[in-house]
């Protein structure tokens, strides 16, 4: 599946500041995909059927919904919460050299500023700020993350049968070696998956939610029978 210019302008989500961005993108971000290859679409779609179809069995279909969303919804505050780390310093800079907000969205259009402003911030936190403005999400990596997590919690050791894989593996394991590379690529930039363009702190965001919601289901909500 590939993107037009346009759809992709309406339905990925975009930084607040830019143009492009609209309030409904909160959610269909999530069902929108990267022109970049089919290999990330792919994956996502394999551990949402495998996970996510014995979870959403054990849970019900309202709560297993409601993980993927909220799993969503948190993928995207952690990974918004990271482009605005990246864009205050450089904006900031801008404010005090005397710049208004109108004056600064011309310049992150354009790509175009004065030198004077490095009088009063580095050439790197103007670059930051460059590009978290046009950053841009897309994929159900987040909510996908939210039912790892969740079925980590669920089946902590229960041995999986993976494609590729000649051996079963825990659930336990397989939840570190999906989380911890994209940690590692959240807190250096590094990212171990050979490309850049991977919102690694939406994956932790969604994880985060996934763990969180599923931890408290199961101390508040599960018997031996059923969850209610």
């Amino acid at each position: 599946m590939t993107l037009g210019n346009s759809s992709f302008e309406l339905f990925a989500f975009w930084f607040p500041y830019n143009d492009s961005f609209h309030f409904w993108q909160i959610l269909t971000y999530m069902f929108m995909h990267s022109h970049q290859g089919i290999t990330h679409i792919f994956f996502n779609m394999l551990l949402l059927f495998m996970l996510g179809s014995p979870l959403e069995y054990t849970i019900g279909q309202k709560k297993f919904l409601f993980l993927y969303f909220s799993a969503g919804f948190g993928a995207l505050a952690l990974q918004l919460l990271f482009y605005y780390i990246q864009f205050q310093p450089g904006y900031q800079s801008f404010l005090q050299a005397g710049f208004g907000k109108d004056q600064i969205l011309e310049f992150l259009r354009t790509g175009q500023y004065s030198s004077v402003i490095l009088q009063y911030t580095t050439e790197d936190s103007v670059n930051n700020m460059f590009k978290a403005y046009f950053s841009h999400m897309v994929g159900a990596s987040g909510a996908v993350s939210g039912i790892i997590a969740g079925f980590g919690i669920l089946y902590w050791n229960r041995p999986l049968h993976l494609l590729f894989i000649p051996f079963p593996v825990k659930a336990k394991y397989l939840m570190a070696f999906y989380f911890v590379p994209d940690l590692i690529g959240g807190i250096t930039g590094q990212s171990l998956y050979g490309t850049t363009n991977i919102a690694h702190w939406a994956h932790i965001g969604g994880a985060i939610i996934g763990f969180i919601t599923m931890w408290y289901w199961k101390k508040n909500s599960f018997n031996d029978k059923r969850w209610y």
